[in-house]
């Protein structure tokens, strides 16, 4: 009987711990389950909001800065999200040219949004609207203009004809030509290439691209150029002090040595290649910070305001400033022409290896060397024979016409060879188009001088710069006279010009692209194509091809 009751209670005992078992399984069962009904609208909220940062349209442009969309399937921030940014442009307008007789902006020869633009493009999808500077697109381009010649750096070429787009409005074309380097007398170069390794830029299109990049401009100079290389995150510090070009083992061993990882304080590595630069500075030399990040600072001192403010104060040191920008998904546009507009520098955007072998190996020396700052357009208009006037693009570059005279305004600057090229569109006096006024003055009165009426001067292009080691600009002026010559008697120049500069307004949807469409400036670019020595302009069809069958249906 002893023996039954023990064999009894083992029996239970099994039993209630199966028992125990089965009810903790199924407990953890349910609340697994609990788990995943909870987390799966979370899931699937962000799974969809990845698709749509992948494929929806792009939003229409908000007040200051926007967040858009556009990047490949990978390409976005960590948390899978399209963070570019990009700054609101608002069209230039057609402006009444007897109450506004001048028109001053500061050059531009950015080129970055072009290589942007070309970016979204090829990957299937319009570019975001504000992603387009059609100045940056215009000048993305050389132009075959003549040569200076005299005491001044700089030839001014215009022409006049009719807009491609609208048959009642005429179209200026402004041409700058600075002149190029005397390449046996060339000063030497103190360069100091400031990294982002952050883990931001860890995609093949950011660090690496970038890593391959350097070693082609490190093939392009010479023994009396001198190299320091300095990251951020996560390779911080001084990672190569100022070496002579000639060690490039030791230069290309540091550049191998970078990895991408960790937080982006990206103003501390500013200040850190400037104060680099200013230890190892060259009196007379070319004297340069070379940043090359996707702009997404976001540890430390780094809002665009302070960042500015400091890069404006240190350029009074002779340092320029290069940016150039890498990568998809989170790259900030808008912080990086900022700070470039603000270092007395130019702006790229690296998006292929053949784009660095044009930044860095084509036009190394061009885009390294300054030749002139400072660098004001004026033009002004004979009211007598111009109703209204619009400057196509350099939105961000307009200036105050008093700046014109003004030695301390900050402006752009033109490096050695380069070409800056400007349109206007002109309503012709005597037009019937309504054009917007300013109410009517109380006190005084605009009147057009006599000789004006009687001229046959259309406007007066005014020139202003100064040379690099000077503080007292000087001034060139050209008149321009109309000589009604037919749109397919122009230049190359002026034609090409135009077709670049209507492809930018197609894909800002400009209100004032009048009839263009896209194979209209397939036809206009076809028939310019000019040399075309590097098939830049033969790509720039092809683009246009595919905005055209992207915008089909």
């Amino acid at each position: 009987m002893k023996n039954k009751k023990n064999y009894l209670t083992v029996i239970c005992a099994i039993l209630m711990t199966a028992l125990l078992l089965f009810c903790l399984s199924a407990c953890g069962e349910a609340g697994s389950s609990k788990k995943d009904a909870l987390q799966a609208p979370l899931e699937y909220t962000r799974q969809e909001k990845v698709k749509k940062s992948v494929s929806a349209p792009v939003p229409a442009a908000q007040p200051s800065t926007m967040a858009v969309t556009g990047a490949e399937e990978g390409e976005a921030d960590a948390g899978g999200f399209n963070t570019e940014e990009y700054n609101r442009i608002k069209e230039n307008e057609f402006k009444d040219a007897r109450q506004n007789p001048l028109s001053t902006f500061s050059i531009d020869v950015d080129n970055a949004s072009y290589s942007n633009v070309r970016r979204f493009i090829k990957n299937n999808q319009m570019p975001p609207k504000d992603a387009v500077r059609i100045e940056e697109l215009i000048n993305y381009f050389t132009y075959d203009y003549t040569q200076p010649k005299g005491e001044h750096p700089f030839s001014i070429n215009c022409e006049i004809s009719q807009s491609p787009w609208n048959e009642k409005r005429k179209l200026v074309h402004i041409g700058l030509q600075g002149k190029s380097l005397n390449y046996d007398d060339l000063k030497p170069c103190n360069l100091v290439f400031l990294v982002d390794s952050s883990g931001s830029m860890g995609s093949a299109n950011k660090l690496p691209l970038l890593k391959k990049s350097l070693g082609l401009l490190l093939d392009e100079l010479d023994d009396k150029d001198k190299i320091a290389i300095a990251a951020y995150a996560g390779s911080a510090g001084l990672v190569l002090p100022s070496t002579p070009a000639s060690e490039k083992k030791r230069i290309l061993s540091a550049i191998d040595q970078l990895q991408a990882g960790g937080s982006t304080a990206g103003g501390a590595g500013i200040q850190l290649a400037y104060k680099v630069a200013k230890e190892n500075l060259i009196k007379g030399g070319n004297n340069r910070v070379i940043l090359a990040t996707d702009g997404d600072f976001n540890v430390g001192v780094s809002s665009t305001g302070d960042l500015v403010r400091f890069i404006e104060e240190k350029r009074k040191d002779d340092i320029y400033l290069t940016i150039c920008g890498f990568g998809m998904g989170n790259y900030k546009d808008s912080r990086m022409e900022d700070i470039s507009n603000a270092g007395n520098g130019n702006y790229f955007y690296i998006d292929s290896i053949r784009e660095a072998q044009k930044v860095f190996v084509k036009e190394m020396r061009a885009n390294l060397f300054t030749i002139a700052k400072d660098v004001k357009i004026q033009v002004e208009f004979n009211p007598a024979r111009v109703k209204a006037y619009r400057l196509i693009g350099y939105e961000n570059r307009i200036l105050a016409n008093e700046d014109f005279e003004d030695d301390k305004k900050d402006a752009g600057e033109l490096g050695a060879g380069h070409t800056v090229t400007a349109l206007y569109e002109i309503i012709p006096a005597g037009s019937a188009e309504e054009v917007k006024k300013a109410a009517n003055l109380k006190y005084q009165e605009t009147k057009i001088k006599t000789g004006a009426a009687s001229g046959e001067e259309i406007l007066t292009v005014k020139f202003r710069y100064k040379p690099p080691k000077e503080e007292k600009s000087k001034l060139i002026e050209n008149p321009l006279i109309d000589e009604e010559i037919a749109l397919q008697k122009t230049s190359d120049n002026f034609r090409f010009s135009a077709a670049v500069a209507g492809f930018g307004m197609l894909l800002r949807d400009s209100k004032f692209k009048g009839g263009l469409t896209f194979e209209k400036v397939k036809k206009l670019s076809k028939g310019s194509l000019g040399k075309d020595e590097e098939g830049y302009r033969a790509e720039f069809i092809l683009l246009v091809e595919t905005c055209a069958l992207l915008s089909a249906h």
